[in-house]
């Protein structure tokens, strides 16, 4: 997590980053398994992998945002991913996130 991008993001407004951690910690969570479900139509999933990736690029988690931009690539390019990668970014970022 690069907090210094948080903060400017949130204009140094401790709460408000917390806000936004929370909602993107809800969306890892519900992003994450369409993504990695190889029944779902790739469009479907690369157009999941964009939006997760927008949403860490607004709160400064770069190796979920990197990891979710490869994800979205490659199932544009008609190929399957391997999702383990952003699976473990997601996972150690949400780890990262304070709670309460």
């Amino acid at each position: 997590m690069d907090h210094d991008h948080l903060a400017r993001q949130t204009f140094g407004d401790a709460e408000l980053a917390r806000d936004l951690l929370a909602l993107f910690a809800g969306q890892c969570r519900r992003l994450l398994p369409g993504i990695r479900d190889a029944a779902l139509p790739p469009a479907e999933r690369a157009d999941l992998a964009h939006t997760l990736k927008g949403s860490a690029l607004g709160v400064g988690a770069g190796s979920v945002a990197a990891a979710s931009a490869a994800v979205e690539d490659t199932l544009r390019a008609g190929r399957e991913p391997g999702t383990d990668a952003l699976a473990h970014a997601v996972a150690a970022t949400l780890l990262a996130i304070p709670h309460g």
